[in-house]
């Protein structure tokens, strides 16, 4: 008897010092995986395709009961952003392999195509709760402009300063904000128009991070955010709802049943779900308590059906979004690539931190969607085209141009390049290295070689 007990506990105890054994490999060999070439690429593609993947399944699992009430079907809302999701992989995909200097060019046509929506929806938008005008119809397709907007105002931005930096005309602090403090103006009055408060302020720390990575002076940079300060603060006074929302916020008990109630709910869904959630599908909350559980407020419905495990799960993975595109940002040589990084990271993760903020009571509420999660396909999709440019950027460091090169062109490079796309820009076209060139120059035989050869 005695030898059999010692034998489970020598197990156990040869297990437990194998945990810690393989604890300690991992911890020693995590910074050599992290300066591997291509980890900046991989970390962003595996946080997008589970964030993806995460919000599908929520959307599902958050709409049914709202989605059967007003179209008979439980999966109505889910199909629609399922589509939105099939049409932004692909472009994801194409904008992860296309060229960086495709993207310097898009960047101003894109910016008036999105300033020409928007002024549209201010003279033909459809008007939503209280006096939003936030979207568009076109062709029986609805679209919110002020999405894509982002996109474009990181692109334009980023090649702005990028031009400016290359012609070493930085030196002034006029070249710093013109033409780039206008352009962000016109975009943020023309949401401002559709009483979009959230989206100006993704605007806004877009504009900040530019300015922060180019390089701006210290006084300069805490001049443009004590504006942004002044600014939201007269966007707030001037509107009667966001004086509400914002008392709402300070005394959340005050109005249990109207201005406080999504609020409320919002603490009660993430309360609910304890430590490991009721499980997927479980929520009580979206049986008609929590308005917008799809949208604005998914991550409660994460928090109670996933738990708390679930929420630090998605905080998680925005932090490794975030590292990734920081990292992008600091290892790329190309001025608009850095740029172009930290404009898109800034836009993601800043947009993040304000709905979970929002949800989790530390902030107004806003109306911003989680990125990538939340339902609605004008936010989806340019979320999934600013990540596969940020992947194209990750892909154009240059260590990871390298690997690439020696690995030679994969399948989506070799289709890009039956359609006539320049890969060479991009760091992803087949590149012999010299060694390899080298050592086959030397193992070819010359024609006299062979002449020898053929009369032996």
């Amino acid at each position: 008897m005695a030898v059999s007990t010692s034998v489970p506990s020598a197990k156990r105890a040869e297990g437990s010092g194998s945990a810690r054994g393989g604890a300690r490999f991992w911890l020693r060999e995590l910074p050599g995986v992290l300066d591997r070439p291509l980890t900046s690429y991989y970390l962003l593609a595996g946080t997008t395709a589970l964030l993806t993947a995460l919000g599908l399944t929520m959307v599902l699992s958050s709409s049914m009961v709202d989605s059967y009430t007003e179209t008979g079907s439980a999966f109505s809302l889910f199909q629609k952003q399922a589509l939105a999701a099939s049409i932004g992989l692909p472009l994801l995909l194409l904008a992860a392999h296309l060229p960086v200097a495709v993207f310097r060019v898009v960047g101003y046509p894109a910016l008036l195509i999105s300033v020409g929506l928007l002024v549209l929806t201010v003279f033909r938008g459809d008007a939503y709760g209280s006096g939003a005008v936030r979207w568009l119809e076109i062709g029986g397709v609805t679209l919110q402009p002020s999405e894509p907007g982002k996109l474009a105002f990181a692109l334009w931005g980023a090649n702005v300063l990028a031009r400016k930096e290359e012609l070493k005309q930085l030196a002034d602090w006029r070249q710093l904000l013109m033409p780039l403090l206008p352009g962000c103006g016109t975009l943020v009055v023309l949401v401002l128009i559709g009483t979009d408060l959230g989206t100006s302020f993704v605007l806004l720390s877009i504009f900040l991070a530019l300015l922060w990575v180019v390089g701006a002076p210290g006084k300069l940079f805490a001049a443009m955010m004590g504006m942004v300060v002044c600014l939201a603060s007269i966007m707030i006074a001037v509107e009667p709802f966001r004086v509400a929302r914002l008392m709402s916020f300070l005394n959340p008990q005050t109005d249990p049943t109207d201005s406080n109630f999504q609020l409320l709910h919002g603490l009660y869904a993430l309360g609910t779900g304890g430590l490991l959630g009721v499980g997927i599908g479980g929520s009580r909350e979206k049986w008609g308590f929590l308005p917008h559980p799809e949208s604005d407020f998914i991550f409660a419905i994460i928090g109670e059906e996933m738990g708390l495990i679930g929420t630090l799960s998605v905080v998680g993975l925005f932090g490794v979004l975030g590292y990734a595109g920081l990292r992008v940002s600091s290892r790329v040589s190309d001025p608009f690539a850095r740029l172009a990084a930290a404009a898109i990271t800034a836009w993601i993760v800043i947009q993040a931190m304000v709905n979970i903020g929002t949800v989790i009571g530390v902030m107004p509420v806003t109306g911003i969607p989680l990125p990538l999660v939340s339902a609605g396909g004008s936010a989806l999709i340019p979320t999934m085209i600013a990540l596969g440019i940020l992947m194209a950027l990750a892909r154009s460091e240059p260590d990871a141009r390298a690997a690439l090169a020696a690995r030679g062109p994969g399948r989506v490079q070799r289709a890009l390049s039956w359609l006539g796309l320049d890969l060479a820009a991009s760091g992803a076209a087949p590149k012999r290295p010299a060694a390899a060139a080298q050592a086959g120059n030397r193992s070819r035989p010359t024609q006299a070689q062979a002449r020898r050869n053929r009369r032996r």
